[in-house]
């Protein structure tokens, strides 16, 4: 059994989102939220919310126990890109391209 946990459109690169999810993936939850709440990177935020949220699904939609639960998956995907010009040189404009995440986490109990 597993719950899961996903938040859509995070005005955030995929690239930096998944630099912190690599850092709890196969952890337990109360390390793995330790170790986003003591990250200096601006994707903490959003997958403290979202790890927080899991165990909540975990806790009260499935009766799983908080202290046996593990980050068994977490995955990130490119969500829309909003696309943006610049003015440059000689009248062109170049664009700039303003990424968001798909983040989703999955959460397990250990035997």
């Amino acid at each position: 059994m597993e719950a899961r946990a996903q938040v859509t459109n995070v005005r955030i690169s995929p690239r930096k989102v998944k630099i912190v999810l690599d850092l709890i993936r196969n952890k337990p939850v109360d390390l793995a939220i330790a170790i986003v709440e003591n990250t200096r990177k601006s994707a903490c935020e959003p997958i403290a919310k979202l790890l927080k949220s899991a165990v909540a699904n975990a806790e009260n939609n499935f009766s799983m126990d908080k202290n046996n639960l593990v980050v068994s998956e977490c995955y990130v995907c490119p969500g829309m890109i909003l696309k943006r010009i610049r003015p440059a040189a000689k009248g062109a404009a170049h664009r700039i391209d303003k990424r968001t995440s798909h983040i989703t986490v999955v959460l397990k109990e250990m035997d």
